[in-house]
């Protein structure tokens, strides 16, 4: 057997570490080598520990103190545990994003099937739901509520459960007790209201910090023409000690609510230059309270000349009343997990849709001699193809001057309003109202808000009743208030509505209704009307300073950011469907 040889060594100035200068037999050198300094005085407790964590580094994080005998039950530190991220390999590229299995969600959401009037707008029957006018090949168009999914991991406080401080799961100030898994559920994201388009640019983008500092006064609009009649107001509603439950029947009439431009007034007011700006109080609405909104929604804007357009599409989320979209916990997609599809956001919608609509027209008292005629005739009313009455609505053309105490040129707005009804006032004229209703589904399911029973509740705690309604609807409610506001309607009457069964949604009881008037309950709310006509200031001054063309205001599904986008002349022109 050959005697083993050992190479030969370089001799080496100090026995600690390798030699720097000198090579090895092989002509290999120590130059380029990495190696992590050390001191004299480090024990050696393992010569390679692979269950140390290199993402901790071998130190406490919050003092930056080495750990003794932390995770190791040698009692000394890893060797070179110091220096261990020396060594870590370092990935350039991003490869979170990469994944062989597809994970994307495919939602599945109820469609609710309505028809479209022939007129412009969204057509409200009583009976049969969402149904047309003249103009429809088909007899009604498909429509998918989107944006109704789950907003999680928001804590109004400052020292909650979610604020972080200490990382403790004990509810503090302002914030939410956890319960068990709360901080492993998935977060649920909402869709666009409407397709973003690969061809639409996008031009600004703003978020809802920079809206909530606006702010401009305006004064009172005033009265350019008025459509329609309206009934007087049933004032055995009002009881002080509440009413009898009383079931909410459904009436046949008839409710038109077309787009901007779609309305022939305002069509005939554009023609005479009335005014720069035209829009409805549906869509103004919206964007003087888009900061309070969670939910999608898009306004399409059309610049023809000088003058804008403010449009609504055929089946937009604007045509729908939400239901509790401002909560901590909002209602459940099917998809989401909830167990009830009646519960639903997209049901629930629905739902409050036709309650708002039955309860409009069940609250005035219906007389062929006792109502409030107007200067004209419904103009989107024909009783030879329209074979249903109509519906207790009245419409008000008001102006408004937008122009600054310092510009002399006046910016006129034309916005179409709407008044549901009338009472006679202490010096016998008449005075217009609003009416809305508030709905109950299930007090105990999920995404309820923690409201109160109605049923037991409402008669003696009615006061904790309307401010859980403030908290779980507070876009639906400022809407409300500004709608009735650009009407120039002395009061606003609130009806609460619960199901019958929670189990059912087609039968519902009229619980009691509240009245306020519509400024005072502004200031209840915390709404500034003046930030919401700085907003609509600021969005008609961007798009006055763009060539003419087509625009969308899209709010973001799941954040809040408001984007502008510029849109082909035809983006939402009804295409002819192939045979």
């Amino acid at each position: 057997m050959a005697p083993i040889q050992l190479p030969p060594l370089a001799p080496a100035g100090s026995p600690w570490g390798p030699s720097l200068t000198e090579a090895n037999t092989d002509g290999l050198s120590f130059e380029d080598a990495p190696f992590a300094l050390f001191s004299k005085g480090d024990k050696l407790g393992k010569l390679a520990d692979w269950t140390q964590d290199s993402s901790r580094d071998g130190r406490d994080q919050r003092n930056g103190r080495q750990q003794y005998g932390r995770g190791h039950r040698d009692p000394y530190q890893a060797y070179g545990a110091g220096t261990a991220s020396s060594f870590q390999f370092q990935n350039n590229e991003d490869e979170g994003s990469f994944s062989v299995v597809d994970s994307s969600r495919t939602t599945t959401k109820p469609r609710a099937t309505f028809s479209q009037g022939g007129r412009g707008g969204l057509v409200l029957r009583s009976r049969n739901g969402f149904s047309g006018g003249r103009g429809n090949a088909r007899g009604g168009s498909q429509f998918q509520r989107g944006g109704a999914g789950q907003r999680y991991g928001t804590t109004r406080g400052g020292h909650g459960a979610d604020s972080g401080r200490g990382g403790s799961q004990r509810g503090g100030r302002g914030g939410r007790r956890l319960g068990w898994k709360d901080y492993d559920k998935p977060q649920r994201l909402r869709d666009s209201s409407v397709v973003i388009a690969p061809e639409w640019h996008m031009l600004e983008e703003i978020d809802f910090n920079r809206l909530s500092k606006l702010s401009l006064d305006i004064k009172d609009g005033e009265d350019i023409d008025t459509y329609g009649f309206t009934y007087y107001y049933d004032k055995s509603l009002d009881r002080p000690g509440g009413i009898t439950e009383r079931k909410l029947q459904v009436i046949d009439a008839l409710i038109y609510n077309p787009t901007t431009s779609d309305d022939p007034v305002i069509q005939e007011l554009a023609e005479k230059d009335e005014a720069t700006i035209f829009a409805t109080d549906s869509i103004l609405s919206m964007l003087m309270c888009s900061p309070r909104s969670i939910y999608p929604w898009d306004i399409v804007v059309t610049r023809e000349g000088n003058k804008l357009f403010f449009d609504k599409r055929e089946g937009s989320p604007l045509d729908f009343v939400s239901v509790n979209e401002n909560a901590i916990e909002p209602p459940m997609e099917v998809s989401d997990g909830n167990k009830d599809s009646i519960n639903s956001p997209s049901s629930l919608s629905l739902e409050a849709t036709f309650i708002n609509h039955n309860f409009t027209v069940q609250a005035v008292v219906e007389s062929p001699t006792q109502k409030h005629e107007f200067a004209h005739p419904n103009p989107f009313y024909n009783p030879e193809e329209d074979g249903e009455p109509l519906a207790s609505r009245g419409y008000r053309y008001r102006r408004f001057n937008l122009s600054a105490a310092s510009e002399e040129e006046p910016l006129n707005l034309i916005v179409r309003t709407e008044v549901d009804g009338a009472v006679k006032n202490g010096s016998g004229k008449d005075s217009f109202l609003t009416i809305k209703a508030l709905n109950e589904f299930d007090a105990r399911a999920p995404g309820a808000g923690g409201a109160l029973d109605w049923r037991s509740k409402f008669a003696s705690q009615r006061g904790a009743v309307v401010a859980t309604e403030m908290k779980n609807n507070s876009c639906k409610l400022a809407r409300w208030t500004v709608q009735s506001i650009l009407a120039g309607a002395e009061q606003m009457k609130l009806g609460f509505v619960s199901r019958a069964n929670p189990k059912d949604k087609s039968r519902h009881a009229i619980l009691g209704v509240v009245g306020y008037k519509p400024r005072e309950f502004a200031v209840q709310m915390n709404f500034s009307v003046a930030n919401g006509w700085g907003i609509v200031r600021s969005f008609i001054d961007m798009c006055l300073a763009l060539p003419e063309g087509k625009y969308v205001i899209v709010k973001d599904p799941n954040k809040p950011v408001i984007r502008l986008y510029e849109v082909p002349k035809d983006a939402f022109d009804e295409k002819p469907e192939e045979e």
